[in-house]
């Protein structure tokens, strides 16, 4: 099966590098060896994203502006920070997360300039088989303590593509081929 699955991503790569089939059959003949029909081909393709969620206190999940990567996340309660301490805190949001995809957690540049607070572990990632509260992790950069108040902007989420652990052959090996970075690191390609 695996010299198959070869052959076909070849096929798939040849014909991506080549301008002959500007009609498409040859890349949905492909595409239905692999088991995707025409219709899973156009929405796969055409089709928005749908991520379905609750909201504890009915907030809707919007993004500000079409272009926008993330949508804003909202704190539902009110909650002290003390300085330079970091708080949890809750945003009464559940997801559906797709199948292959993840919430990126981050900062928002205005929270964080304005205001000094920053998202700890920022991406914090939540998976796709988590199905809980999204809850943020609130740093405070001041001296002072800082109030979030009830349905403050705490973080915005993005929601990206990845590979789950499902298709990722973890595989141990004696030595790691060499590449052009190799071992430079921290601050190699310079200031």
């Amino acid at each position: 099966m695996s010299e198959n699955f070869d052959d076909k991503i070849k096929d798939l790569r040849e014909l991506l590098m080549s301008d002959e089939e500007e009609d498409g059959s040859s890349y949905l003949e492909i595409l239905k060896s692999f088991g995707l029909d025409d219709v899973e081909f156009d929405n796969a393709t055409y089709n928005q994203l749908v991520l379905e969620y609750t909201s504890e206190n009915y907030n809707e999940l919007s993004y500000a502006y079409p272009t926008d990567s993330g949508f804003d996340l909202r704190s539902s309660e009110t909650v002290v920070i003390p300085k330079f301490g970091r708080a949890l805190i809750p945003t009464g949001i559940k997801l559906n997360i797709p199948e292959n995809y993840e919430i990126q957690v981050r900062s928002k540049s205005g929270l964080a300039i304005n205001q000094g607070l920053m998202v700890l572990n920022s991406p914090g990632t939540v998976d796709e088989g988590y199905t809980g509260e999204i809850k943020v992790i609130l740093f405070n950069t001041n001296d002072h303590e800082v109030t979030v108040e009830k349905g403050m902007k705490v973080a915005q989420a993005v929601i990206s593509h990845c590979i789950s652990g499902k298709w990722v052959n973890l595989k141990m090996v004696d030595e790691i081929v060499k590449k052009d970075r190799n071992e430079n690191g921290f601050g190699s390609t310079g200031i």
